[in-house]
């Protein structure tokens, strides 16, 4: 695997300054006077970040941290990876934007993403380009659905993220996000997802049937149930912002097996969980569905620069033209970055390298599981999540999650935190991360957890 960082002084963490250094205080404080209030991630990580390269960031006050946020898992590749920024510089001499005409390097792009679905797919996919963010893709997906079949209403799963904008909020279980917005999309039904640490019935894996589909099984198919034929059924496979939450295999092929037995579309976004980041390349392979329609963005270019699709099934291409567009969804730069991510991706094996270090992680967090904070260790490939349960005490497990968050990053590792009250610290390295970063990470969180004061649970 090409080593990214051999040459250079961004190899180990190195905190010398308390945080936040006086320079980035002096770039947050501006920050703070000048931004939206809504602005998020400075808020628990007080950096301002001036380089990065691989798997590290380096802030303006001299201090270099691993970075496993890697821009919300949108550097599958780490920072500026030197093959995917040559062919940026060059495809920047030579033409940025195209709307939606065709190019050389949106064919390059289009070809390549397509030879990654799985072969029975790619003959009968189309690809649609959306705005530069997943959210306008799960927008296009929506819209998409409702003009193929002509129905309305929507089925989302409790705990799921897809998005901030209007219509993507409100398909988002997140109440809080939702609670100050008036008038919001209508017609969204939401369902129990197979969330077993906190089980949305109150069951437990053990004795349940998946009761939570069963609900949905029944609600779809009994005509006094309540809810008209939706025109799509949109899920996760791995809840992200929900707290690293992979769906159970039986769940995920019984909704499929209603959504196809009542022709209803079903959507998986994998804003999050695409490009190869559970170690395949979209997660749904991993539990033998073909879906209808597939969301992707975040990865897609492998370095950043924003792109995102839609992959459907030919059957739903009715759209009139100009039925969805946008302005930036002809972005060369991320076209050329992302053609030549396929290429290094397979050239690496950097899916091979995912499911390996996704073992280490296991292996590494295996120390922790019995921890009397530690409710769940769970994720695939390069996507984990820890959850913190609340201390005996009646300290309340955000309030844990975020010291975590804290102490690892004063000691030179950034990670973000996720789930219900942010009680999950959440891992997405870069996909070519090596074996002796992730060590590194892995001792740093296994150390802070358990230095955390508690008592042993009676």
């Amino acid at each position: 695997m090409t080593n990214l960082i051999a040459e250079t002084e961004l190899r180990r963490p190195r905190v010398e300054t308390p945080l936040p250094g006086p320079r980035s205080a002096e770039y947050l404080a501006r920050q703070a006077r000048t931004e939206s209030n809504a602005r998020s991630y400075p808020r628990g990580l007080p950096i301002a970040i001036e380089r990065g390269e691989g798997s590290f960031v380096r802030d303006v006050d001299g201090n270099v941290f691993i970075d496993f946020l890697a821009g919300a898992g949108v550097l599958s590749l780490g920072h500026n990876h030197p093959e995917l920024v040559r062919v940026m510089v060059e495809q920047l001499g030579s033409l940025t934007h195209g709307l939606d005409f065709p190019t050389p390097a949106k064919d390059a792009f289009t070809e390549a993403q397509l030879s990654m679905l799985p072969a029975a797919m790619r003959d009968r996919t189309k690809i649609h380009f959306c705005g530069p963010t997943g959210a306008n893709a799960v927008d296009a997906a929506i819209k998409l659905c409702k003009t193929a079949t002509g129905r309305g209403d929507i089925v989302s799963f409790q705990g799921g993220f897809h998005g901030a904008s209007h219509a993507a909020m409100a398909l988002t279980g997140l109440v809080s996000q939702k609670r100050p917005i008036a008038n919001g999309m209508p017609g969204v039904h939401f369902f129990p997802y197979s969330s077993c640490a906190r089980c949305p019935l109150g069951l437990r894996p053990d004795t349940c049937e998946t009761n939570c589909v069963t609900y949905l099984e029944r609600s779809l198919r009994d005509p006094n149930g309540g809810i008209a034929k939706p025109a799509a059924v949109i899920m996760e496979l791995v809840q992200g912002e929900g707290g690293v939450i992979p769906a159970r295999p039986e769940f995920v092929r019984r909704v499929r097996a209603v959504t196809a037995e009542l022709d209803i579309p079903l959507v998986v976004d994998e804003v999050q969980t695409g490009c190869g980041r559970t170690g395949t390349w979209f997660a749904f392979e991993q539990y033998g569905i073909v879906p209808d329609v597939v969301i992707a963005s975040k990865a897609l270019s492998g370095v950043g620069s924003p792109v995102a699709v839609i992959f459907y099934d030919e059957r739903l291409d009715v759209w009139a033209p100009g039925s969805h567009t946008g302005t930036f969804r002809g972005n060369q730069l991320a076209f050329a970055a992302g053609a030549e991510s396929v290429r290094i991706i397979r050239r690496d094996n950097v899916l091979g390298n995912v499911v390996a270090r996704g073992e280490q992680v296991v292996e590494r967090l295996a120390r922790i599981e019995g921890h009397p904070l530690v409710r769940e260790v769970r994720g695939l490939g390069l996507m984990w999540g820890i959850e913190l349960a609340d201390a005996p005490d009646g300290t309340p497990a955000g309030a844990l999650a975020a010291a975590v968050r804290d102490t690892v990053l004063r000691q030179g590792l950034i990670v973000e935190l996720g789930g219900r009250d942010d009680n999950v610290v959440r891992l997405l390295p870069p996909l070519n991360v090596t074996a002796e970063v992730l060590d590194t990470a892995c001792d740093l969180l296994v150390e802070a957890i358990e230095a955390l004061p508690h008592r042993e649970r009676g």
